[in-house]
């Protein structure tokens, strides 16, 4: 076994239970990730709040702006396929550092366009730069933290990523407001170079095992992944869910009751995403693939029960908390039951994770305006339906958890 010696100040730290001197320190690192994911994962939802000041700019329509955010989302799924290689191969840290640099460069380049179509190739570049953190960031936790204090790391990162939706469009209206919408960029830009020293500070390089096959090896390793039937029913259960979550806040926002349609519908998602993580402590003492089935099952009674609350404010309300609170229960499950499945391929595999999570995202709304026909309770009760699919895909990783 290694000795701690080869990562330089942790190895004078004592051994505890919960942090032997083999394991990163999770206070500073949950903290770090959490807030480069809001970050990060937020630059996709900026300009959603944008689109008005950005169209005017450019001499453009607000409908041709959002050009803008179609760019960004292809390439940040793109950048997630590349990054997971990128991260088995030279490790988290390596790729979080240079990622930081990258879409920094490409944040403030989005900030000096001067017409539509170089605003939407520079966000296409910040969209492929910014995806190199997320299967960066999980994967770091997966490997450096104690699996003790894993759940409850991955909780908090997970839910800030969800909460990046919410937040960053708020942080992006607020500085439009006062300094105009090119200062959303370059502030963002800042932020991701300042966010440069902590990271070479807190997180820990990963030592590289074995021979090793090259780069190619490791981009081979993602078609293998997929041709795994628990593996593949996990990605197909993380579509599911990431559409019902985004499809369930667009049909409350387009087709709700009108005292809690907009924004104030979104909001609603803050308190159970701080919640959540809190609970994870007592939730890690279930078994990652039982946390992903009752999180499924728990949304899906949630959203059912919406479906014939709809007319009531307050009830709906709590409906709405206690999906989210289960949807952010939910995801952290899956990553650490895929992790589990694929310990070989640790990056790899979480990057199609977040893959599946962007195209469940990017189909919520287009499932939601495909049955608007159906009304506020028909949209509610399909995604209910596609929440208990969710739990028959994520049931036979429980057979797996028997196996040492």
């Amino acid at each position: 076994m290694s000795h701690p010696t080869t990562t330089p100040g942790h190895a004078a730290k004592s051994s505890t239970p919960d942090q032997p001197p083999g394991w990163a320190p999770v206070a500073p690192t949950t903290l770090l990730l959490t807030a480069l994911g809001v970050l990060m994962v937020g630059q996709m939802y900026t300009v959603l709040a944008l689109l008005n000041p950005m169209a005017a700019a450019l001499g453009s329509t607000p409908g041709q702006a959002t050009w803008t955010a179609t760019a960004f989302g292809f390439s940040y799924a793109a950048g997630f396929l590349l990054a997971g290689p990128l991260v088995d191969r030279y490790g988290p840290r390596a790729v979080i550092s240079t990622g930081l640099v990258a879409a920094a460069a490409a944040t403030a380049a989005v900030g000096a366009a001067s017409d539509l179509p170089t605003a939407i190739a520079l966000r296409s570049l910040q969209g492929l730069t910014a995806a190199t953190f997320a299967p960066s960031a999980l994967s770091y936790v997966v490997h450096h933290i104690a699996p003790r204090r894993r759940g409850t790391a991955l909780a908090c990162i997970t839910s800030g990523m969800l909460a990046a939706a919410i937040v960053m469009q708020i942080g992006a209206q607020t500085v439009a407001a006062g300094l105009g919408w090119r200062a959303v960029f370059w502030l963002g830009a800042a932020l991701m170079a300042l966010g440069l020293a902590p990271v070479r500070r807190v997180l820990r390089p990963t030592p590289r095992h074995g021979t090793g096959g090259g780069l190619l090896q490791a981009f081979a390793a993602m078609p293998r992944l997929l041709r795994r039937p628990r593996l593949g029913a996990l990605y197909l259960s993380t579509v599911a869910l990431m559409s019902a979550f985004v499809g369930l806040y667009t049909a409350v926002a387009i087709a709700g009751p009108p005292s809690i349609a907009g924004n104030s519908a979104a909001v609603l998602a803050l308190p159970a995403l701080v919640v959540v993580p809190l609970l994870a402590p007592v939730l890690q003492r279930l078994p990652a693939p039982l946390r992903a089935v009752l999180g499924f099952a728990l949304a899906a009674l949630a959203v059912a029960a919406g479906a014939f609350l709809g007319g009531h404010t307050v009830s709906l309300a709590v409906a709405l908390l206690l999906f989210v609170a289960a949807v952010a229960a939910a995801a952290p499950a899956i990553v650490e039951t895929i992790n589990a499945n694929a310990p070989h391929a640790g990056g790899a595999a979480v990057a199609l994770y977040g893959c599946s999570m962007f195209i469940g995202a990017s189909l919520g709304p287009q499932l939601t305006d495909a049955l608007t026909g159906f009304g506020f309770r028909g949209i509610l009760l399909v995604v209910a339906a596609l929440l208990a699919l969710g739990v028959l895909l994520a049931l036979p990783a429980l057979g797996h958890q028997r196996t040492p």
